[in-house]
């Protein structure tokens, strides 16, 4: 059994790369796909696909569109998704992926901190499990193939 695993969350770091290194450690048959995450790429994709937008305001709209549509596709062929919520960032796009997978009925796991426990409650209680640290993420996936 493989598994797809959809890694939702903040693209300024390299959690990515700790799940999958972490997966890869504990010989986990896990493929993992996510966002965009070249920052400008994703800015960019509405004008490089549309052409030129009038405004930021059109920009942003032609961007979200298309990120929109590959996050949905690349959601909806995913088994499970991990959305990690940290503190340095704003998380206004984990919360709408998270928000999204429950939704589609999707298992969900939140990684977050302590700190976020009570601004997130009520989304944690809508997913699986919530955890605090990716390392928890990965073991609870690997319960999965026990």
């Amino acid at each position: 059994m493989e598994l797809t695993v959809y890694l939702a969350g903040q693209i300024h770091d390299d959690w990515r790369d700790q799940v999958e290194k972490i997966a890869k450690e504990k010989k986990l048959a896990l493929t993992f796909v996510g966002p965009q995450t070249n920052h400008g790429r994703s800015d960019d994709i509405g004008e490089n696909i549309l052409g030129e937008q009038p405004g930021k305001v059109y920009k942003d709209d032609a961007a979200s569109s298309v990120n929109n549509l590959r996050t949905q596709v690349l959601m909806q062929k995913s088994d499970v998704v991990i959305a990690l919520f940290g503190e340095q960032y704003k998380q206004w796009n984990t919360a709408m992926d998270a928000s999204a997978a429950i939704t589609m009925n999707k298992p969900t796991i939140i990684v977050r901190p302590e700190s976020l426990i009570h601004p997130l409650k009520e989304l944690s209680n809508k997913a699986n499990i919530t955890v605090e640290t990716v390392e928890q993420a990965v073991d609870v996936l690997g319960y999965i193939f026990e």
